[in-house]
């Protein structure tokens, strides 16, 4: 019994005494404190640098591969061009061309507003083209055959007047296009516009009417410019790609360069959007269209979204301004006399 006890009160005496002291003084946790600050505030910082750079580069990347999206889409598009309307072609189809003084728009005056217009919509690219209508024809029984249809299509660069809730406070690509229907005499189903003989299957898009080569005694552009759709059209404009850049010339944007016989579009003024446009040569020496086209990105739009003067081209930030252009020729052509 003597040894329990000399046992336990051995081993109790230590344990007595440790939580005596244990436990930090006032001094000690401010220490503790001052130094805990001092390391972690500069890992803090770091890792929001960090953080701050690969969205930085993120929204780089994203800007690069959205242009090239839309330019290889722009691409396909105007490769089954078979023409290109030029500044002065857009401006016909538009009405701001006075007929009395162009004889390149010879209907200016009854053909104008032939385009979905607005003051935050501009024209940048326009043109004919043949569009494929996969098994369209019946040749016999169950045997169909593909065809071709012609179709007006056209690319604006758009800019909100005001903040947009939907889109950013940068610019964008919308592409608008009306196309025309397949003959067909064993439709049941009359569409609108046509007369109950005038069989299609599928339908012209409302407002569709195709070109007229026959006029005499004026050019291809003359004729081309003088098209005349047939009233309202149900087709809108349909975004392409967000976070275009939208400085003008007159704020900082680099200036417009075409090539020799191209034309600029928009015309060349310190107002122009160059985030957005292209270079025209409507008839060329072997009578096939072509143009250039430029586009350029603005990734700071999707860092900075709620001050438009914030994000605006500067030649200190070109790195967020990603560009990229292509030079496409059609792949076939009219042919008028």
């Amino acid at each position: 019994m003597n040894i329990l006890r000399w046992l336990l009160s051995t081993q109790l005496k230590p344990s007595h005494k440790q939580n005596k002291n244990s436990g930090f003084t006032l001094i000690e946790l401010l220490v503790a404190m001052l130094i805990a600050f001092l390391v972690i505030t500069p890992l803090l910082s770091f890792m929001i640098s960090v953080l701050n750079t690969d969205g930085q580069e993120q929204a780089k990347a994203n800007s690069e591969q959205e242009i090239k999206a839309a330019l290889d889409y722009i691409t396909r598009d105007l490769q089954q061009a078979i023409y290109i309307y030029d500044a002065t072609g857009i401006a016909c189809l538009s009405g701001t061309v006075d007929a009395s003084t162009n004889n390149t728009c010879p209907n200016a005056s009854t053909t104008g507003n032939q385009l979905p217009n607005g003051t935050d919509k501009v024209p940048v690219l326009v043109f004919w083209k043949r569009e494929l209508v996969n098994q369209a024809i019946t040749i016999t029984g169950t045997e169909k055959d593909d065809t071709f249809v012609y179709s007006l299509v056209a690319y604006y660069l758009i800019k909100d007047t005001s903040a947009s809730t939907t889109w950013s406070n940068a610019a964008r690509i919308a592409r608008w296009e009306i196309k025309d229907g397949v003959p067909n005499t064993a439709a049941t189903v009359t569409c609108s516009g046509f007369a109950a003989t005038e069989k299609f299957l599928p339908c012209p898009d409302k407002g569709f009417k195709p070109f007229d080569l026959s006029q005499k005694g004026i050019t291809l552009q003359a004729k081309m410019n003088s098209w005349a759709g047939g009233g309202t059209y149900d087709q809108v404009p349909v975004v392409l790609v967000d976070f275009i850049d939208q400085t003008t010339i007159a704020q900082g944007a680099p200036a417009v360069i075409c090539s020799t016989n191209f034309s600029q579009v928009p015309v060349a003024a310190t107002i122009v959007r160059t985030g957005f446009y292209a270079c025209i040569n409507s008839v060329s020496t072997d009578n096939r269209s072509a143009a250039e086209v430029y586009l350029r990105g603005n990734a700071q739009a999707r860092l900075i979204q709620n001050d438009e003067t914030k994000v605006r081209y500067a030649q200190s930030k070109s790195s967020y301004f990603p560009s990229a252009n292509i030079k496409v020729q059609g792949s076939s052509f009219i042919f008028t006399k």
